[in-house]
């Protein structure tokens, strides 16, 4: 496995979201929880997903990309990010406290339950 990621907190992912930043930010659960709810923008790619649709998903190596899933025990989204770093992208950042944290401070989701 590679380095740790470098993590970003919950009140700077909600600033570069309110702030209207461009990245790409990536929920690394499975895709019926995605639907059922991902926080506002997110994109879906599972650990199984990353070989076959992140060349598609994020076309550009360089983009910022941060990597969510549920918590800080989840590890699908350490998995998708290192994969990415694996596939050559090198703007990777891990939002460790992932959909829990977020809905626990009252933030808003999309998806079906969002």
């Amino acid at each position: 496995m590679t380095a740790a990621l470098p993590q970003v907190s919950r009140e700077s992912l909600q600033a570069m979201i309110e702030r209207g930043e461009e990245f790409v930010l990536v929920d690394a659960l499975s895709p019926m929880s995605y639907a059922r709810s991902h926080l506002p923008g997110a994109i879906n790619l599972p650990p199984d997903w990353v070989a076959d649709r992140a060349p598609m998903r994020i076309p550009d190596l360089e983009a910022e990309v941060v990597v969510y899933c549920s918590d800080p025990d989840c590890d699908s989204s350490v998995i998708v990010g290192e994969r990415l770093l694996e596939h050559g992208y090198r703007n990777v950042r891990h939002y460790a406290g992932g959909k829990n944290e977020w809905v626990e401070n009252g933030l808003p989701l999309e998806g079906s339950a969002g």
